[in-house]
Formats: structure tokens, C-alpha cells, sequence
């Protein structure tokens, strides 16, 4: 069997994860808070066909000679590069500038962190006004505890101050803080958080603990832009032209097949 075959249909293979990715950057080019992906490649195995050797002289060949196996995807690695801000007819849409990420409760209980400001107030089973992204999950301030409006607080007031901190209004047209702040955390390694759904991300390993920025004075602090939602990072442009490319070198990896076919088949026609 011909290595070129294999080799063809690696490359394939690689390629259509490349244009699996692409098309989800560019389905979610209008989803708020979306990070750009990047398909990565790696070089297969190598096989040795000859090691160096001695010429009929005697002297010593400088190269020996090696034949690549294929590529395949290494990693697909995310652009963490700030979103356009966009204003919103949400008052309780909030924008990070800089390389924080909100914090919410995920419904198994657990915490998971995102890009996506879109909050609005939900009733909990109290009552009470709890602060909640589109999905419902509860947002968690500081000190990972759920952000509350005090009883008898209406929601068309509330106001979210560049460092985060919770206030409403009173009838009186005074404001009054909740003394919440809603969370913003870092992580040393950004690209090692696991995707989930409804765009959350989860710690891992390679991402590193979160880390509280108000905790941490060795972080370079973000702000909360209140009425406005981060917009996705993914040039429209860039990803039209990486698919082209992509599209190309699919339709080269083919040809190595068809190519390596044909060969084939000449070969066992030689009898003929």
C-alpha cells in the first residue's frame, strides 16, 4: 500500500477539523462574549527508508532519508483578544474591559466563568431578586455568594459601578449599595479552560486556579462597563479567507489520493 494514501487522507482529515472550527467561529460571530478558535497542526511519525550510511567510496552520506506519515490536529487554541463593546437596551448588561471573566453557578452546583455580561434579575424561590445571566444561572460576587436585591429593592434602579459594586434606588432618588461587588477573576492560562455549553468555561488543570482580581494586587484589574455587552472577536474577513485555504488543501490532500490511485493503477496494469 502506497504511503501517499495514508498520508492524503491525514491530511484530509485535518483539514475538515479545520473547517469544522471555522464554521463555528463563524456561526457565533454575533454571540456575546465568543472567543475566535485557531486550528492547530502536528507532523505524524517519520519512517527512516534509509539510515546514513558509507558511500561506495567509503565516505560518510550527510542526511539520511526520512518520509513524513501526515499531519493531524495538534490543538485548537483560543483568542482571548477583547471584543467590540456594544450598547444594549439591558440596564443590567455589563461589558469587562480587560482579562477578567464573571463568575456564575452552574445548575449541578458548580462554578464556571464567561465573557458574557447579559444579566437581568430572576425571582428565586424565596422571592427574593437574584442576579442571573440569560440562562438563569446565578452570578457570584467576590466572595463566590450569589448577588441578592435587599427586600422591598426594585430592579429598574440598580446601577453597577466600573469596579463591580452592586447599589439601587430608593424612592427618594437615593442610592444605596447592596455591598456586593460581582466577581471578576483571571486565570494564569485563559487557553486552558474547557468550553462548556451556553458559552461557560471551566477550570482545569492547564488554566490554573481562579484568581479573585481584588485578592490578587498582582493582577492588572478589568472594569464593568454598565448597558453595554462585549460583542465575539471573530473577523469575518480573516475566517473567509482561512477557509479558502482550508478548502484548498483539502482539495490538494484529495488529489495526493487520487493521484496515488491512478499510479496504483497503472502499476498492476503492466501485465497487460
Amino acid at each position: 500500500m502506497m504511503r501517499s494514501l495514508w498520508t492524503g487522507a491525514s491530511g484530509m482529515k485535518a483539514q475538515q477539523t479545520n473547517v469544522d472550527n471555522i464554521a463555528n467561529n463563524l456561526a457565533n460571530v454575533n454571540t456575546t462574549g465568543y472567543k475566535s478558535q485557531s486550528t492547530q497542526f502536528k507532523s505524524l511519525l517519520y519512517q527512516t527508508i534509509q539510515s546514513p550510511t558509507t558511500t561506495a567510496n567509503g565516505d560518510n552520506k550527510p542526511t539520511n532519508a526520512q518520509v513524513g506519515l501526515g499531519t493531524r490536529v495538534a490543538s485548537i487554541n483560543t483568542s482571548y483578544t477583547q471584543g467590540a463593546q456594544l450598547a444594549s437596551d439591558n440596564n443590567m448588561a455589563c461589558c469587562i474591559n480587560g482579562n477578567g471573566f464573571f463568575a456564575v453557578q452552574g445548575e449541578d452546583g458548580g462554578t464556571y466563568y464567561t465573557r458574557n455580561g447579559d444579566f437581568n434579575w430572576s425571582l428565586n424561590q424565596a422571592g427574593g431578586l437574584v442576579l442571573t445571566n440569560n440562562a438563569g444561572n446565578p452570578v457570584l460576587d467576590r466572595n463566590g455568594n450569589v448577588i441578592n436585591l435587599p427586600d422591598g429593592a426594585g430592579s429598574a434602579g440598580v446601577s453597577v459601578g466600573t469596579t463591580g459594586e452592586v447599589a439601587y434606588r430608593l424612592a427618594d432618588g437615593t442610592t444605596v449599595s447592596t455591598g456586593q461587588f460581582i466577581g471578576l477573576y483571571q486565570f494564569r492560562n485563559p487557553v486552558g479552560l474547557e468550553k462548556q455549553a451556553n458559552n461557560l468555561l471551566a477550570v482545569t488543570a492547564a488554566s490554573g486556579p481562579a484568581m479573585e482580581e481584588n485578592a490578587n494586587p498582582g493582577l492588572i484589574p478589568s472594569t464593568i462597563a454598565q448597558g453595554y455587552l462585549e460583542g465575539s472577536n471573530v473577523n469575518v474577513a480573516d475566517e473567509m479567507v482561512n477557509l479558502i485555504v482550508a478548502q484548498r488543501a483539502y482539495e490538494m490532500n484529495s488529489k495526493v489520493i487520487t493521484t496515488s490511485d491512478t499510479m496504483m493503477d497503472t502499476a498492476n496494469n503492466l501485465k497487460r
